[in-house]
C-alpha cells in the first residue's frame, strides 16, 4: 500500500479555544517505531479532553505543536517491529499516540491501544465505541457492579459519555434516569431509552429522583459533571448506593463530605479508565469483546449527531466545547461521510 510523504493535519500551535488554537498544516507522515502502527484515519471522534488539551488544562499536556484527536477508526497502512495485534489492511479502532493524533489524514498508534473494529458499526460509530463505552462499562460493571432492576442516574445524559452510560445501563437491565440541560437534549435522552428524563433547567433532579424511586434514591449515580451536581447527587443516593466520579466537565472539582458518606452508607468511586491500559490491559481487551458483542446484538449503538470532513474540525470541536452538541461529533474523511 502506497503511503504519501506528507499529510494534512490540524495542529495546536498555541493554546486556546479550538477555533483559535488549531491550524491546518502539512507535515511528514510519521514513521512507526517498535510496537507502533501508522494508520489512515477513517474517522476521529471528538472528546472533551481534546478541548481541554487545546486549552492546555488537561492532565496530559503534549508539547506544541501537536495534533489532537485521541479516538479513531482507521486502516493500518504500516507496522513497526514487534507488532502482533494488527496487520496492514486491518480496520481498527483505539487511541492515537500524540503528537500524531486523529484530526489528520494519517495518525500513529501504539499496538497496545489498538483493537479490531466491529463490522456492525460504520467508521464514525466505531471511532466512538472506545473511550466513552469503555469508561461506562468499567464504571458501571467492574466498579459499581450494577444489577438488573437497580436505578441508574446519569448526569450530562445527552453527551458522548452520558449517552454511552444510558445505553449500557439499559443493556444491564437497570432503570435509567437521565439529567440534561434543555429540551433538545431531553428529547435525545428519551430516544436513547432513558425511563425518565429530567431537564435540570426546569426541575430539581433531587426531588424528581426521590419521586421516581419512591423515596429510595438512585442505586448508582454516574457523574461526569462534578461540582454542585455532585453535591446535590449525595441528597438522592440510595442506601448502599454508589456515586461514580467520571470527571468535572462543570469546571469545579468538589470536595466530598466523608462523614455524609458514612452516615448515609454510600460509596464514592473514581474511574480513571486510562489507567487500565497500563495497569490491566487484559481487562480492556475483555471489555472490548463485550462491547463488540453488545454492538453486534444491537444493544448499544453509538449515536453520531454530526459528521464533518477534515475542514470542519475546528468548528465541530468548538461546538463540543460550548456544550452545543448531543451524542458524538465525528470527523470523517471525504468519501466516508454519509
Amino acid at each position: 500500500m502506497s503511503i504519501p510523504s506528507a499529510l494534512k493535519a490540524w495542529n495546536v500551535t498555541e493554546l486556546g479555544e479550538p477555533v483559535d488554537a488549531l491550524q491546518l498544516v502539512e507535515r511528514a507522515v510519521p514513521e512507526p517505531g517498535e510496537g507502533q502502527l501508522v494508520v489512515r484515519v477513517l474517522a476521529s471522534a471528538a472528546n472533551f479532553p481534546d478541548v481541554l488539551m487545546c486549552r492546555g488544562v488537561y492532565q496530559v499536556k503534549p508539547e506544541l505543536p501537536f495534533t489532537p484527536g485521541r479516538e479513531v477508526c482507521a486502516e493500518v497502512v504500516a507496522t513497526g517491529p514487534g507488532v502482533t495485534r494488527a496487520a496492514v489492511g486491518d480496520r481498527v479502532l483505539g487511541l492515537t499516540t500524540l503528537p500524531h493524533g486523529g484530526f489528520a489524514e494519517y495518525a500513529l498508534m501504539d499496538q497496545d491501544k489498538v483493537h479490531q473494529a466491529p463490522a456492525s458499526l460504520d467508521d464514525a460509530q466505531a471511532a466512538s465505541l472506545f473511550i466513552g463505552y469503555q469508561t461506562g462499562w468499567f464504571g458501571l460493571h467492574r466498579l459499581a457492579r450494577i444489577q438488573p432492576g437497580e436505578t441508574l442516574l446519569v448526569h450530562a445524559a445527552a453527551g458522548g459519555v452520558g449517552s454511552a452510560a444510558i445505553q449500557l445501563g439499559k443493556a444491564a437491565g437497570a432503570k435509567v434516569i437521565g439529567v440534561v440541560g434543555g429540551e433538545a437534549k431531553a428529547e435525545y435522552a428519551r430516544k436513547l431509552g432513558a425511563d425518565l428524563v429530567i431537564d435540570r433547567r426546569k426541575e430539581d433532579f433531587v426531588e424528581q429522583v426521590k419521586v421516581f424511586t419512591g423515596g429510595k434514591g438512585a442505586d448508582v449515580i454516574y457523574d461526569p459533571v462534578g461540582g454542585e451536581t455532585y453535591q446535590k447527587s449525595t441528597k438522592c443516593i440510595a442506601f448502599e448506593g454508589r456515586i461514580i466520579v467520571v470527571g468535572f466537565a462543570g469546571g469545579e472539582i468538589q470536595s466530598a463530605s466523608l462523614n455524609h458518606a458514612l452516615v448515609k452508607n454510600y460509596s464514592i468511586i473514581g474511574i480513571h479508565w486510562g489507567l487500565y491500559n497500563t495497569k490491566n490491559p487484559a481487562a480492556v481487551d475483555e471489555c472490548h469483546k463485550e462491547l463488540v458483542r453488545l454492538a453486534d446484538s444491537g444493544a448499544i449503538s453509538p449515536f453520531v449527531s454530526e459528521r464533518f470532513t477534515l475542514d470542519g474540525v475546528p468548528a465541530g470541536l468548538q461546538r463540543l466545547a460550548d456544550g452545543k452538541t448531543v451524542g458524538r461529533v465525528v470527523m470523517e474523511h471525504a468519501g466516508n461521510t454519509e
